[in-house]
């Protein structure tokens, strides 16, 4: 469109001399500022149709909850354009920005959220779905793709299969409601799970990178173990708290690693136990989990059931669903016993809660080092410290208390037991203590009839000794 006609008055006596004249000048220059108005209003509103049209032809994909969103940024967006002159401006569109990123949300949650035969509402929020057996997240991988779970295989020999089942151990089942047999009952992911993590592909990741000083890399540990020689499983009771974490951006978690390879690139682990993570639940339930990477969490494996790796074969258990009791102080005690060990006819590592409950397994081709046996097997807490407000943080590990306070104030493992090349389950030879952070949060070993080899551990984190 051309500039606006200005009216300017007449030079060197080229005035208008008669009055007819002047008149019909006038009107035209009005009749022209006219049109170039209607010409600009024409071309604002074909831009705006434009614009909602290819909106709507983007939106037509996604969701019902995108939509809604995608609605308010417009709105906001054009509210703006609408109160501005006739002279249009160049606009920077920002919602595109987040439209593109819920869309990958949902397609994330289309693929790991599988279709159910059975849905179950938790007091604590969780909704559980009873998934098939073979429709599992395992099975999307390319080396499970068509087949069905494995049979249980055999225990190792001195395993102690008896003792109280507890009818139910977490919250969603509290209530009586159980998933059929022939499905597994997996913790549905919410959208609002996945905006807690940094991206759609770190969510479910377990590294995850802080600020941190020349000494720590934003993880510190108390821990027992046992290196030297080769080990075919692990076996450990661990009893239960609700530890305070600071933010959302830190965790504190109790479990048994089996480990292999170098603690470089190469590093194979499986991981089993509790934890208490924000970030990854919404909330402060001790959880049990699991893990698995061969990479040292780089690009491989994922908490629970949250990429293709674990098999789960259980329809008792939800991996990721809120521990119920818990421990507490100078109170009652409830552990959970965990046993990790290799299948010696297939070479799969399974794992079993409490007594006599398969949860499931993972196929040995997700590794490469513990294809054949581990090099190490570690027990005890672990927590992050992102040092908020540049001090330490007062994320708690274990019940929140050091290792002198001993029974029913800290935290234990007992009956530590790892599995020999031959399968059988044995007490854990020199097993050794260590607590990277030892005024934050300590360990204390020993060994009795009762028990066992044992330790307590754990620590409050920030106090005077732990600035």
């Amino acid at each position: 469109m051309g500039g606006v006609f200005v009216l300017r008055k007449p030079r060197n006596g080229n005035k208008c001399r008669r009055f007819d004249r002047c008149i019909t000048m006038r009107q035209t220059e009005t009749e022209l500022f006219s049109e170039e108005t209607r010409m600009r209003t024409r071309e604002t509103r074909r831009r705006r149709r434009s614009f909602f049209l290819d909106m709507i032809l983007l939106l037509r994909t996604c969701s019902s909850n995108i939509l809604f969103l995608s609605l308010l940024l417009l709105s906001s967006s054009f509210s703006s354009v609408l109160s501005e002159n006739l002279s249009p401006r160049n606009q920077t569109l920002r919602p595109l920005d987040e439209l593109n990123k819920l869309k990958a949300i949902n397609q994330h949650l289309r693929k790991i959220n599988k279709p159910s035969i059975k849905t179950i509402h938790s007091p604590d929020g969780d909704i559980i779905d009873c998934v098939l057996l073979h429709h599992q997240p395992a099975f999307d991988h390319p080396s499970l793709r068509g087949q069905k779970p494995l049979d249980p295989p055999e225990r190792p020999r001195g395993h102690n299969r008896r003792g109280l089942r507890p009818k139910s151990f977490q919250l969603w089942g509290m209530e009586g409601e159980t998933c059929p047999e022939g499905t597994v009952p997996i913790r549905r992911t919410k959208e609002e799970d996945i905006l807690r993590a940094n991206s759609v592909s770190s969510f479910g990741k377990k590294l995850r990178h802080y600020r941190r000083d020349t000494s720590s890399n934003g993880h510190e540990h108390a821990v027992g173990y046992v290196s030297g020689e080769k080990y075919y499983g692990a076996k450990a009771s661990i009893n239960v708290w609700a530890p305070q974490v600071q933010n959302q951006y830190e965790f504190s978690l109790s479990q048994i690693w089996i480990i292999s390879g170098s603690f470089g690139n190469d590093l194979n682990t499986i991981e089993a136990g509790w934890q208490v993570s924000p970030e990854l639940y919404g909330d402060n339930y001790p959880r049990f989990f699991t893990y698995w990477t061969n990479d040292a969490y780089q690009a491989t494996g994922c908490y629970n059931l949250l990429c293709s790796g674990f098999v789960q074969t259980n329809s008792e258990i939800a991996i990721g669903a809120a521990i119920s009791p818990s421990s507490s102080y100078k109170g009652g005690q409830f552990d959970i016993t965990l046993l990790i060990w290799k299948d010696p006819k297939h070479g799969n590592w399974w794992l079993e809660f409490g007594s006599g409950i398969l949860v499931g397994y993972w196929p040995s081709f997700l590794f490469t080092h513990l294809k054949e046996h581990a090099s190490m097997v570690q027990y005890g807490g672990e927590i992050v410290n992102s040092s908020p407000f540049g001090a330490h943080t007062s994320t708690q590990m274990g019940s929140g208390y050091f290792a002198e306070e001993g029974f029913t104030k800290s935290s234990y493992f007992r009956n530590i037991q790892v599995v020999d090349w031959d399968n059988n389950l044995v007490p854990s030879p020199n097993l050794r203590v260590l607590a990277d952070h030892p005024n934050c949060y300590d360990i204390q070993g020993g060994s009795n009839r009762a028990w066992g080899s044992y330790f307590y551990y754990g620590g409050p984190g920030k106090n005077p000794k732990c600035p």
